[in-house]
């Protein structure tokens, strides 16, 4: 009778984690129904260790992207996509004892709501709770065992938290149990690699990458032990720095010893994530591709089989800087590099979901796509070439900075950051600022040149008193051979100030956007000001005339503007 009573007990208190889950697609089901992701990048997965947000909303925009709308999701949608992943930061909304903060879970919520109600699949995750250790910032997850001895129960609690809030939600929501957990020392591509040409501690790397196996499994007991649908959810479990591992050094360990919880085969799907150099062009690069490809499929589709997800790729120089990244330096390579990966993920049935590009900034709020032909391009490469997406673009929006300055002589970035590799100055021939109206004194654009010393040489220019637009060539006589930043620095104290662009000018006059951001004591929010009619359908370059809603037209034109080629222009 004792034993059957502690049977009884014990399936009572077990309640939640035996109840009836609904039928729940496969983990191989899931993947090849994702189609081609994307990531909303910088937004929730934003943070700030200097900071308290006062709102959701504060936290949300702190790395400069606007509040998401269920527009932009549709947008999304409409363009081809299937699949969004939403990086979520955890560690400010949580107190010592690893409760969530109910506002933020709501917010979360909301977002994955926008994904959910579009019939997209939707992944959210721990994100920046990892990664490296720069400044302020200190990850509290690490791939080390004394790391996961002290953190186990904190870690269980918020993903037991975070299941319970959604176990009722379908099988088009995905749980990832945390993004690029690296070592104590912060070393990617494996453990102690920076030590290894020196003392690379083999032992330390082994406990390390069975750490990662270990914060695996916790996740996944948490996250079944709550019942519901989740008992059969489809779970993301990362690799070591979620690497795909390397023919060079102990790369390849994070694959090799890499293993699945127990138990799991069928919901299961495993994540990395990668950004080649294509620097050399895309054909140099060729190879490369094909075998971080063949080792995925290899090393874990093959071995473990389980399905995989390259939950972030681009190119190496994603966030090289306006006007430096491959994108901008050399896109016809990037565009073929892009279509090239798609469809080779496609025929190992990976799904991929691009790292936060795309639809930018303001240009998310609007919503258009900055860069519409790269998400013609992925989508394209996976749905076929005669697939007819909604791609806009932003032809005539305006996008305003809104800068308020805080403090006395601080400074908003128009170009660069404090770790940028700087231009040389005889590539360009200085920038152009493009304010809402003339603000002369009240501002002045500040150019950091080389260093003399321990200080940077500098060139100082006071904004226009008579028109908006202020150009300011660059003098190498006090600047030296390079510009390593250049800011918008206020005059007078704390203001208002709006921003509308930042051209830097090359010598041969062509131009490329600034990166409008925060130096120091100011914040910055972007608005969407339209200036005309946009654009509202994939950009078309076969000669054919549209109108304004994307409709071919076949008979004589009337008076009215029109699109051919992807521009506008008017019949009178």
């Amino acid at each position: 009778m004792r034993k059957l009573l502690t049977l009884i007990t014990g399936m009572l208190l077990m309640g939640s984690f035996h109840a009836e889950a609904a039928e729940i697609e496969t983990a191989k089901e899931a993947v090849k129904n994702m189609g081609v992701g994307w990531n909303l990048g910088n937004t929730l997965d934003a943070n700030d260790a200097t900071k308290t947000w006062k709102s959701t909303e504060e936290h949300e925009i702190c790395w400069g992207q606007p509040v998401t709308k269920p527009e932009l999701i549709k947008m999304m949608k409409e363009a081809g996509f299937g699949a969004i992943r939403v990086p979520v930061t955890w560690y400010q909304e949580i107190d010592s004892e690893g409760k969530i903060n109910e506002a933020w879970m709501n917010r979360v919520k909301e977002v994955v709501d926008y994904v959910i109600n579009e019939g997209l699949y939707c992944i959210i995750n721990v994100h920046h709770d990892t990664g490296a250790d720069k400044g302020s910032f200190k990850s509290w997850i690490k791939a080390d065992e004394t790391n996961y001895t002290q953190n186990r129960a904190k870690f269980e609690s918020i993903w037991k938290q975070i299941a319970q809030t959604f176990k009722d939600y379908d099988q088009h929501l995905l749980f990832e149990g945390y993004n690029e957990m690296l070592d104590a020392n912060s070393c990617w591509c494996y453990p102690t690699f920076y030590e290894d040409q020196k003392n690379y501690d083999a032992n330390y790397a082994k406990k390390s990458l069975e750490t990662i196996n270990n914060y695996a499994k916790s996740f996944v007991t948490a996250v079944r032990y709550t019942g519901g649908n989740n008992m059969k959810r489809n779970l993301i479990i990362n690799t070591y720095a979620a690497s795909p591992g390397g023919n060079w050094g102990h790369a390849n360990d994070v694959v090799e010893q890499f293993k699945l919880p127990t138990g799991e085969s069928d919901h299961i799907i495993v994540e990395v994530h990668n950004y080649p150099n294509i620097s050399s062009g895309f054909n140099s690069a060729k190879s490369n591709i094909d075998w971080i490809f063949s080792n995925i499929n290899d090393k874990i589709i093959k071995k473990l089989n389980v399905p995989v997800i390259i939950g972030e790729w681009s190119s190496s120089n994603v966030d090289s800087g306006a006007g430096k990244t491959d994108y901008d330096a050399r896109k016809e390579d990037f565009l073929k590099f892009a279509e090239y990966w798609v469809k080779k993920a496609k025929t190992l049935n990976i799904a991929t979901f691009y790292w936060m590009g795309l639809s930018d900034g303001a240009y998310r709020s609007i919503p258009v796509f900055n860069q519409a032909d790269l998400a013609e391009t992925i989508v394209k490469a996976y749905h076929g070439s005669n697939f007819e997406g909604k791609f806009p673009s932003p032809s005539t929006e305006t996008i305003e900075y809104v800068v308020t300055y805080v403090s006395d002589w601080s400074e908003l970035f128009l170009y660069g950051d404090w770790n940028d590799n700087g231009i040389k100055v005889n590539a360009y021939k200085g920038i152009r600022v493009e304010m809402d109206k003339a603000y002369g004194d009240k501002l002045q654009v500040k150019i950091y040149g080389d260093k003399s010393g321990s200080e940077y040489k500098t060139q100082e220019v006071k904004l226009s008193a008579n028109s908006a637009t202020t150009t300011v060539d660059f003098d190498a006589s006090k600047l030296g051979t390079n510009v390593y930043r250049i800011t918008l620095q206020t005059m007078v104290g704390a203001q208002e100030a709006r921003v509308r662009s930042a051209k830097l000018i090359k010598a041969d006059g062509s131009e490329v956007d600034g990166s409008i951001t925060v130096a120091w004591g100011c914040e910055v929010k972007s608005e969407a000001v339209p200036s005309g009619i946009r654009s509202v359908e994939t950009v078309r370059t076969d000669g054919a005339i549209y109108d304004l809603q994307g409709r071919r037209i076949q008979q004589t034109l009337q008076r009215g503007l029109y699109i051919q080629n992807g521009k506008k222009y008017m019949v009178k």
